[in-house]
């Protein structure tokens, strides 16, 4: 499991996350960040991580409160790394009320795994109750601050992002990274979603965040350089598709990996047939028998172990 990061920010941002009552728990990469933020207020979390990592979660969110009530958990989008953790902390804080996207609001009170993306992407998260709605064009008491609530589609259509207007700190969740942003599912869909990435950053440029907390990845400053390193990006994906396809699929990939640690190319076969993102954007010739999806799934576990992301034994896949 990867524990929360030990990191220290900078003097500058530690006083402004200090001054918003903010304590940022940096996760790594299967879990997304999760963001307590306390003061005269209602105590609350955003984002609890992934469901493998939820007791985790509990026992270090616990001990940052130190006693505290947890009043308030907010996800800023319903990937899996993002609320996985939901209902362990629903059922370690029984007075706990959750706030959600509108957007797949039907989806949680019905509960349906596909719709919700956990099937399709081959992932995992326990059934979640919500409690209210986060909508884009208002503001949410947190803490001792009023957080803005903006629409941030793009890499899913009914993410959020929360800024902090008097100390210009975005939490951004996907929308923006230091170097890049969270892959952009509707394109795998074969819905157009590029331009909505790009109106994402311009509406993150507007904002001028002094702090960025990222869903991923340590707190920043720089968010010129971020949103240049962003459009580069971006710019590459909307002139190559298929680049963007790929990459998704390595994303997905070692997402798994890092779930697993070690697994064998054959259970690693097994769930790629299995997991609809892969069979959407799969070549139709890989599509034609097991062993052309196993050769061309081999290209794939190529790249990523050239580009160190994992190891190779014989069968057997390992993390790195």
């Amino acid at each position: 499991m990867n524990p929360a990061s030990t990191g220290v920010p900078s003097a500058e941002v530690s006083l402004v996350l200090a001054q918003a009552g903010v304590t940022c728990l940096e996760r790594g990469w299967l879990s997304a960040n999760n963001v307590l933020i306390r003061g005269n207020g209602p105590t609350a979390l955003v984002d609890s991580g992934y469901s493998s990592h939820a007791g985790q979660t509990v026992a270090l969110v616990d001990a940052a409160l130190n006693g505290r009530c947890l009043d308030l958990l907010l996800n800023t989008h319903l990937h899996s790394d993002h609320c996985g953790g939901n209902a362990a902390l629903q059922a370690s804080h029984p007075t706990l009320k959750t706030l959600i996207p509108p957007g797949q609001a039907p989806s949680v009170a019905n509960w349906d795994p596909v719709a919700l993306s956990f099937e399709p992407t081959g992932q995992c998260c326990p059934r979640f109750v919500h409690d209210g709605l986060l909508h884009p064009g208002t503001s949410v008491r947190l803490g001792s601050l009023d957080w803005e609530i903006h629409a941030a589609k793009g890499h899913d259509p009914h993410s959020v992002v929360l800024f902090q207007r008097t100390h210009r700190l975005l939490l951004s969740a996907d929308a923006l990274w230091e170097n890049g942003f969270g892959v952009v599912f509707p394109e795998l869909e074969g819905i157009s979603a590029f331009d909505e990435v790009a109106d994402t950053l311009d509406l993150i440029e507007t904002l001028e965040p002094a702090v960025v907390i990222p869903g991923h990845g340590a707190v920043f400053q720089d968010a010129s350089a971020a949103l240049s390193r962003a459009r580069s990006r971006l710019d590459q994906f909307v002139r190559n598709p298929e680049k963007h396809a790929r990459h998704a699929l390595k994303v997905l990939l070692k997402f798994k990996l890092l779930e697993w640690q070690s697994v064998s190319i054959e259970v690693m076969h097994e769930w790629v047939l299995r997991t609809d993102y892969f069979a959407q954007v799969m070549p139709v010739d890989a599509l034609a028998s097991a062993a052309q999806s196993l050769a061309w799934l081999e290209e794939l576990l190529s790249e990523l172990e050239r580009s160190q992301a994992l190891s190779r034994d014989g069968h057997t896949i390992t993390n790195r």
